[in-house]
Order: C-alpha cells, then structure tokens, then sequence
C-alpha cells in the first residue's frame, strides 16, 4: 500500500475512521487511533456564533489530548459560511478540515447542505475554493457517488475539487437518494479513482478485511474508511491493518483483551461527558458490543442495561455481563 500523504502529513495506515455523527466523538477516536486507524474524523460540526456554546459543540470541538493530525469536519451551505466555519476550526486545533457532502440526512440535506450541495457543482467549486483559501491547512471533502442514482456527478465533483485544492478525496458508494440502503456500489469510485490525481479514500459497506482487499483491489483507492462497521468492533481496524500487509487473516483479538478495552471505553464515555450524558450515550456502545459479542442474549442484557439511570451501576452491571461472557 501507498502511504496517504495529506499536506505535511503521512499517514500511518491507509484505513481511516468515517465521520459519523453520534458515534465518532472524542473518546471513539482516540479508541479507533490507538487500534491502527490512520486517521479519524471529527463528528460533523457547524461552527457558528449562537451555537458555540451549546453543549453538543462544547463537546464536539474538544480535542485535547488527541493525537495529531486533528482531522474536524464542517458542514454548511454557503461558501463564506464555511470559510468563516474553516478558520474557526482552526483555532480549535484543526490540523486538516473536512468538508461534509457526504451526509444524507434531511436535517442537513434540508438546508442544501451535507450531500445536497452535490447538485450545484457551481456552488461546490464556490464553496471549495472558498475554504481552501480562507486557511493554511490541508482541506479534504467527503462526499457520495451524486444525488441520485441517475445523476452520479461525484467524477465531475472531484476535477472540480483537485482544481480547487483539495488534498483527499473520501467517496461513499451510494447516492444521497440511496442513504444507507442498497449495497454500495465502486464503479464510481473507481471512475474517480482515474480522473484525480489526490489520494482518494473508498467508503461503504467495507465489514471485513478481505472485502477492505477486494474494495481496494478493484477500484485502485489509496484507502479505506469505515463507519458503521466499527460499531462494536473497533478492532476492525488492527484486522484490516494485518490483511494488507501480510495478506493472511489475523489471530482473533482475545475475549479478555476485548473485555477490558470495551470496559476502558466506557469508563472514557463517563469521565468526557459526565453523569447525565455519558451514562446516556455510553447504552447506544455497550449494545453494539453485547450484540457483536453475544448476539443471542443481547435482547435480555439490553432490558436490564437500558434502564440504569446510574453511571456507576450501568458499569458494574456491564463488567458482571462481561465476566460471564
């Protein structure tokens, strides 16, 4: 594998953790980091006066500790708004800015922003030239194959964005019309992968360390990223580490190493967000490891985990399930 060089930066692993609203917060990726992802992404963040001090972006825009580069993605519709967005993410510790047009969700397609924007390529060169001039750091873009299925402009998109700067390419293999369903489709990567010379990285339905393999084989990405598949499985990334250089699957990670990493997490989740919230949002992590780990009592542990209102017992109850595993 080629090493991805992204402005000063060389990448250590060419797998790379999606931008994913709700689950890449601060304590995932530093787990993610330290399981070989070679670089992971902010939540999705608007950075806006009236919104600085709320507690999602108190908490979105707090990278302390984090190892470098610090990748924080911003979202928006106008090119000022995110050149302005740009430069403050910059004095929040940006090493790099990522521009969603990836997102198909209609609260952000709504205001033409996240995948909606690839429908006025006019727009998405204003926007792309806007932030690339507006900071000193490199600017990657994240986006889908097009809108929909009959408008795959993401080859287009992407001279555009070379042109304009842009230093990665992160391309999911579905349209915003397809959101999530569907499998997800390379041909299109590929087409991008031969019209850029910037490093592209292919995203979508990757779940394994052959299908990383075959995804890159096929379509000549300089990399890959996960998303969904990292939920309850952040090992995912030392698996699919090992299979590219060695071309052999790994020795599965074992229970008592999983156990006290799961563990570990959690504990990050309650001591970043605090009692209220961190017992909250740690449940959403300790099903997707139950359902990974034990899938067929999952459905029993959930009833009883998910109404603790406590954080310390939400722990001893999750250590107890563990032990018994």
């Amino acid at each position: 594998m080629v090493a991805i060089k992204i402005g000063p930066y060389n990448l250590d692993s060419s797998v790379l953790l999606a931008p994913m609203a709700g689950t890449s917060d601060k304590p995932f990726r530093i787990l993610c980091k330290s399981l070989g992802a070679g670089l992971t992404t902010s939540e999705m963040v608007v950075i806006q006066e009236h919104l600085l001090n709320t507690n999602k972006s108190r908490y979105r825009l707090n990278f302390e500790g984090e190892l470098t580069p610090i990748s924080i993605q911003i979202a928006g519709s106008e090119a000022k708004e995110l050149a302005i967005s740009a430069q403050k993410a910059v004095e929040f510790g940006a090493d790099i800015i990522d521009i969603n047009m990836g997102c198909p969700a209609k609260k952000v397609c709504n205001k033409a922003a996240g995948s909606a924007l690839m429908q006025d390529e006019k727009l998405v060169k204003n926007i792309l030239e806007a932030v690339v001039s507006s900071v000193d750091i490199p600017v990657t873009l994240k986006m889908r194959t097009g809108w929909s299925v009959d408008n795959k402009n993401a080859p287009t998109i992407a001279q555009i964005a070379q042109q304009a700067g842009i230093q990665m390419l992160s391309v999911h293999g579905r349209t915003k019309e397809d959101k999530y369903n569907g499998m997800a489709e390379y041909n299109t990567i590929k087409t991008v992968v031969n019209q850029v010379n910037i490093p592209v990285i292919a995203n979508g339905d990757i779940t394994n360390a052959k299908k990383a393999q075959q995804v890159l084989d096929y379509t000549q990405a300089s990399g890959v990223m996960i998303g969904r598949a990292t939920q309850g499985n952040p090992w995912i990334f030392s698996e699919i580490n090992h299979y590219l250089k060695t071309g052999k699957i790994s020795d599965p990670v074992p229970l008592e190493v999983k156990k006290t990493t799961i563990l570990h997490h959690i504990q990050q989740i309650h001591s970043f967000y605090g009692d209220f919230l961190g017992l909250r949002l740690a449940r959403k992590h300790i099903l997707w490891y139950a359902t990974h780990l034990d899938e067929n009592h999952v459905q029993d542990f959930w009833k009883t985990i998910n109404k603790i209102t406590e954080r310390k017992q939400q722990f001893n109850i999750l250590k107890d399930y563990l032990s018994r595993l």
